[in-house]
């Protein structure tokens, strides 16, 4: 491993693993993992959507843009565009959040765009290795679209593996900043989350990033429980004019690395975001909740803290400081 020494020197790396900043448990006290599993071969039928979900297909290819233009594709994957610049963060196309295809499947209607449909890649970015977020179909399918990548220290191996040119990746710990080109800065952020495919964890970091894009701020969440942190970026960051932050898959039974969705409303608020884009749902049944109640308690929690949202079917363009969709186009 190339980033051996880094990651040995990171202050971020104790005991042989990565480490949240606050003492954090994957599971909730009392809870084992013969409890989660069971849970998870018990889901109520309502985890997944009745039909399938309505979108909309924008050629992304053609979109010409002087303001930050976001492109959600379900889950936490989303593709940017400003300036002629195209960034795509977390991609999963290859239908399924799992090692296996015939677990956790996209829901029907989620999945309409593929590797095919997108343009040339300028910056691809990664906020961890889990499978939702790190697809190695995926990865593989564009590896050649992609110009430069951007991931938690750690992770670039993996895509290495995966045919990623290593001269092309990244790697960033926390409160790292790289300016990608003229214009453009990227700064690796905190997160409460973990990281590990299969039985080994903290083998590498997990992170959310900090985004300055021609004179816009944009808060790239990736996974995280709440925490402090939300607050130390606000305050170090000032203001931003999106935050795009998790509200789905949470549970009881790990409740300190995922967000609720009231939570999600608050880390907006300790982000001092104009705008909050809930993400992390509407794609894969990952935990037991009914598919829509987490856009459904994050917009009631919203409305009540008078904090401004914006609900894009999957597709569907946002435009920073100009077209923000409000649809509850998730009542099917």
């Amino acid at each position: 491993m190339k980033n051996r020494e880094r990651i040995l020197q990171s202050a971020n790396f104790k005991g042989g693993a990565f480490q949240n900043l606050s003492k954090t448990s994957v599971l909730a006290k009392g809870v084992t993992y013969f409890k989660m599993i069971k849970d998870s071969l018990n889901k109520p039928e309502d985890v997944k959507p009745p039909v399938a979900l309505p979108s909309v297909k924008t050629d992304l290819k053609s979109i010409q843009s002087e303001k930050p233009v976001i492109i959600w594709f379900g889950h936490s994957s989303y593709f940017i565009h400003m300036n002629g610049i195209n960034i795509l963060v977390d991609p999963v196309f290859s239908g399924f959040a799992s090692p296996f295809s015939f677990m956790i499947k996209a829901f029907p209607g989620s999945d309409v765009y593929t590797a095919d449909d997108l343009p040339a890649i300028d910056i691809l970015i990664l906020t961890h290795n889990h499978y939702d977020h790190l697809d190695v179909k995926t990865i593989s399918n564009i590896r050649n679209k992609v110009k430069s990548c951007y991931v938690p220290l750690g992770v670039g191996e993996k895509l290495e593996r995966l045919g990623l040119n290593d001269r092309l990746i990244t790697e960033l710990d926390w409160w790292e900043s790289e300016d990608v080109r003229n214009g453009i800065e990227l700064t690796a952020t905190p997160a409460r989350h973990f990281s590990g495919r299969g039985f080994r964890r903290g083998g590498s970091l997990w992170t959310s990033y900090v985004l300055k894009i021609f004179g816009y701020n944009l808060y790239l969440g990736g996974d995280s429980g709440y925490d402090s942190h939300f607050k130390e970026i606000g305050d170090k960051f000032d203001s931003f004019d999106l935050a795009i932050l998790e509200c789905g898959q949470y549970n009881a039974n790990w409740p300190q690395i995922h967000m609720m969705p009231e939570e999600a409303v608050q880390a907006c608020i300790d982000l001092r975001a104009a705008m909050l884009f809930p993400v992390h749902w509407g794609k894969f049944a990952l935990s037991t909740h009914s598919w829509n109640e987490p856009i459904i308690r994050v917009a009631k929690a919203a409305l009540e803290k008078k904090v401004a949202f914006t609900t894009p079917m999957i597709g569907e363009p946002i435009i920073i400081n100009e077209h923000y969709p409000h649809a509850t186009w998730w009542n099917l």
